[in-house]
């Protein structure tokens, strides 16, 4: 079942978005919407759909891709022909009814199509439209294609993943679309925020390389005044000490952070070492970082004699903050993410559960839910455009026959 009764009060219900594009960045920012529900419609080419059915393991009972179940989640599918006239005269009679518009598309398509915002606006001035690319709107690189790997790395991203002997590495998932999603839903809440004062409108623009950048913390400032560029470190934050994976007896690795003076003094304590704490090499936060890899190996002998949960235990009852490396297995039985229902199990379309990560933020009042996974292609189509348009069965017949739905 889902993680919150699908007739609870949602904070987005009155909100319509047309969720137009493909791939990560666009449709996240779209699930994020929805999952908190708003109406989303996703509007996708007639035949194929979004590339992202296909994309990512496939379920080994009935050979379906995966991934499209979470991303697609909570949305419901048009099918629309957006390089043909009608297709596109349907787009911006849908819009003069939507909240918002998502798009990321290369910057200029829209337009090609006559569906630029101005355009839209003219007959809604309340509409928000949300472009997420690769470079942003403007500027030299904008019409560039811009995927998350290219974007992550001109943000700063990966020239600091990976170890410093080594080229750069990325992290495991497109992290960089991800967070181009996430500033497009966090600008669609400005953007609705400053409408209910204005009644108007605006775009919001999210760029996957901008994104990244954001999350840099001080990497340009501390290159601009004190002439220091930040490198690869691989497992530790150079000067943060101690900080870094630990092997345990059984080949585990636990992860044990205690940089801030009391807790690295607990730590010492819990190691039965409490001495350590008040060494020359060790007694405060820049000693521990000019001194790191001594710390860590010290660190090290301790982890090796005992088992990780062990550890993790020990060092949880001292107020050490420690923990395991998690695998996806590791979070379906762990307790604590069973008790907050971080992940939780909606049926697929053949009814069978299907275990996805839960909504997040948690919200006390309204929360959002998982009411139901990806849809099929096109399985709204006729349902919105009766209900939105007022289309009759002919004149959807003729659509169909015109390969326009």
């Amino acid at each position: 079942m889902s993680d919150h009764d699908t007739h609870a009060p949602t904070p987005l219900d009155n909100i319509k978005v047309l969720e137009l594009g493909q791939l990560i960045a666009g449709p996240y920012c779209g699930q994020v919407l929805a999952d908190f529900g708003a109406q989303v419609i996703k509007i996708e080419p007639p035949g194929k759909g979004d590339a992202m059915r296909q994309w990512g393991a496939a379920d080994s009972d009935t050979g379906e891709p995966l991934w499209w179940n979470v991303i697609g989640r909570n949305k419901q599918s048009l099918t629309l022909d957006l390089r043909q006239p009608r297709g596109q005269q349907l787009l911006r009679e849908l819009a003069s009814d939507a909240d918002v518009i998502i798009e990321n598309f290369r910057p200029g398509t829209m337009e090609r199509w006559g569906l630029s915002y101005d355009v839209l606006s003219r007959d809604n001035p309340g509409l928000v439209m949300v472009r997420v690319t690769g470079f942003g709107q403007d500027g030299p690189y904008a019409s560039r294609a811009g995927f998350a790997s290219v974007c992550e790395a001109m943000g700063g991203l990966r020239y600091l993943s990976g170890h410093p002997d080594r080229p750069p590495v990325r992290v495991g998932i497109s992290i960089g679309d991800t967070l181009a999603g996430l500033h497009a839903a966090l600008g669609t809440m400005m953007a609705l925020h400053q409408r209910e004062r204005t009644g108007h409108g605006q775009v919001v623009d999210s760029s996957i390389f901008e994104s990244v950048l954001a999350m840099m913390e001080s990497l340009v400032p501390e290159y601009a005044r004190a002439g220091k560029i930040r490198e690869r470190s691989g497992s530790v934050l150079k000067g943060i000490a101690p900080s870094n994976a630990y092997p345990a007896r059984d080949g585990r690795n636990v992860i044990i952070g205690a940089n801030q003076d009391t807790v690295f003094r607990r730590l010492c304590e819990a190691m039965g070492q409490p001495t350590l704490a008040d060494h020359p090499d060790y007694a405060t936060h820049r000693a521990r970082g000019e001194h790191q890899q001594a710390i860590d190996d010290v660190i090290a002998v301790w982890t090796q004699q005992h088992d990780a949960q062990q550890i993790v235990d020990h060092l949880a009852d001292a107020g050490v903050p420690a923990g395991l490396v998690f695998r996806a297995p590791d979070m379906l039985e762990d307790p604590h993410f069973q008790a907050r229902k971080a992940i939780v199990e909606v049926p697929d379309h053949h009814g069978k559960p299907l275990p996805m990560q839960s909504v997040f933020p948690r919200l006390s009042s309204t929360p959002g839910s998982v009411r139901h996974v990806g849809p099929i292609l096109g399985e709204h189509t006729e349902s919105i455009l009766s209900d939105w348009l007022g289309l009759n069965a002919e004149a959807l017949a003729a659509l169909r026959d015109d390969q326009v739905i």
